[in-house]
């Protein structure tokens, strides 16, 4: 392990409800009790029906949803699930997700997470190493994946389908798990409440399965103390009240979208769900919610859209866009630094925020307090934008070790270009070669099955290890660089920080998609370009393409010059060893699917250079 620097950073000055984090509940399942018991009729949960005529939303409340909870928590029990064991929810994100972790906690056991599009090897593995007993899954496509892999998975004893018909004593359904449970609860009233009682901070609440670039997933074993902590500490802070209203899209098999899912138990504000990526902004606009977290490239594309429309409109709507975007961004830069404008650019902004802004926010329901950001980097640029335009996005830090939440810029301190403080009663040190080590209550207990993967993370002294390179500034805001491993030296000796570049010329480009910068041990930086689909066709149909396939265009010399053109503005502002001197237009944007991206989102880089090698190689040649 490397040295550490001795000093510890936090912000001293921030007001923090200390009785809050001190007098935080036992366990999850204790926090959804105390939940139930304090809020009672008030709405819990939105969530989707979908018609003939469209989705439906249905509000359903705090004491509406313990029914439900405790009625499959019970049909846990009577399916012989006893404390701590693995229940896994092989789902995308939809309401009964929630309510299949919430059982599983009641029930005194511990939630495995797997993504919807995890391989089925990389399910078998899951399953086998965390010893799960029961999956809640999905659909027919889950269950067939479970069915391929069933002699690999010995421990799997019963399969409960979200959707469909069970055909086998395998599987049961949601709806008769929940009439096992009523007639268990029938017998033995007290079974859910016994079995809360029994839960103590120290056991096992989560295993979460990292999404790793090569080789195996590791399981992080969260306890429910990480889970409590992490609300508490968020509501210590009072960045949100039981009076906002949360729109959940994330994955919850992700720790963030796990996180978001827990703070709600603890605040009392009701959560929208829907894990429909396409529906998101037409369902902002129905749902009208005060805040939502998201991955930066639902932010980027956003921005890239709103920017396109208004310069295809163009004459003085593409004008007054313009104006209010620069006055937007210099009310940011006064904001940031505490101050409020004044004189001709306080009128300046008032008119052009009720003309153009106000619009902007109705596409975004018109409530929204502020965004949240994480699990990558933000375009200064697009944050920047949104704050200009009245939403505020808060750019936030964690790894799946940590909890998700272990920094976060607040909605009245904040800093662009970093991932704010630290909450409260998380220390953080820089080490000697700049990585970034936490030690907190969020941390956690170690990856299962793998004490020497545990030891290489966690040192003697509780620090985690977190492989991200950073600075703290003069205020306690963290900075991060890049990832320690996606560092790289040219054969030159520079070193050049990927995700910084990649994340610029997102910002500047509103076509681009993804920006793979590449050039260890090279001469010179070269980079591999994707561009996004929907907003390329708006630019094919500008420039008398409308109608080629999305290959036709990206290949196209027009497309190429385009691209050279911002490729151009990105290297004016790099150092001259970090400027991309070659690059290729991909004829497909990475996905998840691809196993290019996470299903966070983030860039699996070396999965993408090992894929491109000849391309990348070609860079080179000559």
């Amino acid at each position: 392990m490397q040295p550490v620097s001795p000093q510890i950073h936090s912000p001293a000055d921030e007001p923090v409800d200390h009785a809050v984090l001190e007098n935080r509940a036992r366990s999850v399942a204790h926090l959804f009790r105390d939940r139930v018991a304090a809020s009672g009729d008030r709405p819990a949960f939105l969530h989707a029906v979908t018609t003939a005529a469209g989705d439906d939303w249905v509000t359903v409340s705090w004491n509406e949803a313990d029914v439900v909870v405790r009625e499959l928590g019970a049909g846990l029990v009577a399916l012989g699930v006893e404390a701590e064991d693995r229940v896994a929810i092989a789902s995308s994100t939809r309401y009964e997700w929630a309510l299949a972790d919430l059982a599983t906690m009641v029930a005194g056991a511990a939630t495995t997470t797997i993504y919807p599009t995890t391989i089925a090897d990389d399910v078998a593995f899951i399953l086998d190493d965390s010893g799960t007993k029961v999956v809640f899954a999905e659909n027919a496509e889950q269950l067939e994946k479970l069915r391929s892999i069933r002699s690999r998975i010995p421990g799997v004893q019963h399969v409960v389908l979200l959707e469909g018909e069970a055909d086998d004593d395998w599987t049961t359904t949601f709806e008769a798990l929940r009439e096992l449970g009523r007639a268990r609860i029938a017998e033995e009233p007290e079974v859910i409440d016994s079995r809360i009682e029994a839960i103590t901070p120290d056991r096992l609440a989560t295993i979460i399965y990292t999404s790793g670039t090569t080789g195996r997933p590791k399981g992080v074993r969260l306890r429910h103390s990480a889970w409590t902590y992490e609300g508490a500490a968020v509501e210590a802070i009072s960045i949100l009240s039981e009076d906002d209203l949360q729109y959940l899209w994330l994955p919850l098999a992700h720790v963030f979208g796990k996180n978001l899912l827990t703070l709600p138990l603890q605040i009392g504000f009701p959560t929208a769900i829907d894990g429909r990526i396409d529906k998101i902004v037409e369902n902002l606009a129905v749902v009208k919610p005060t805040f939502m977290g998201a991955a930066p490239r639902i932010f980027e594309k956003a921005h890239a859209r709103i920017h396109m429309m208004m310069e295809a409109e163009g004459g003085l709507k593409a004008k007054l866009f313009a104006a209010a975007s620069e006055t937007g961004r210099q009310v940011s830069i006064l904001r940031e630094q505490g101050k409020s404008p004044s004189g001709l650019l306080a009128r300046k902004h008032a008119v052009l925020d009720k003309l153009v802004a106000t619009k902007i926010r109705e596409r975004f329901g018109g409530n929204v307090r502020f965004f949240i950001s994480g699990s990558a980097a933000l375009n200064q640029d697009v944050a920047r934008w949104f704050d200009g335009m009245g939403m505020l996005v808060a750019e936030g830090y964690g790894l799946t070790e940590t909890s998700a939440a272990s920094f976060v810029n607040r909605v009245k301190a904040y800093r662009y270009g970093t991932v704010g403080w630290p909450l409260p009663g998380i220390e953080v040190q820089i080490a000697e070669d700049g990585e970034v080590l936490m030690r907190g209550p969020g941390n956690m207990e170690g990856y299962h099955n793998d004490p020497a993967a545990t030891s290489e993370t966690i040192d003697a002294e509780g620090w985690l290890h977190t492989g991200d390179i950073g600075e703290l500034d003069d205020r306690g805001f963290l900075r991060i660089t890049d990832r320690k491993k996606d560092l790289f030296k040219t054969s030159g000796g520079k070193y050049v920080a990927p995700s910084v570049i990649e994340s610029t010329f997102k910002g500047l480009c509103p076509y681009a998609s993804q920006l793979v910068v590449h050039g260890a041990d090279r001469n010179f930086v070269s980079a591999l370009v994707t561009l996004d689909p929907d907003a390329i066709a708006g630019w094919a149909a500008q420039h008398g393409m409308e109608g080629r396939s999305y290959t036709e265009v990206v290949t196209s010399d027009a497309c190429r010059e385009m691209v050279q053109g911002y490729v151009d503005e990105l290297n004016a502002g790099l150092n001259r060893w970090e400027t991309v001197k070659r690059f290729t237009i991909l004829e497909s944007d990475l996905t998840v699917e691809s196993g290019e991206l996470t299903p966070s989102l983030k860039l699996k880089r070396r999965v993408v250079a090992d894929k491109y090698k000849p391309l990348l190689d070609a860079h080179y040649d000559g």
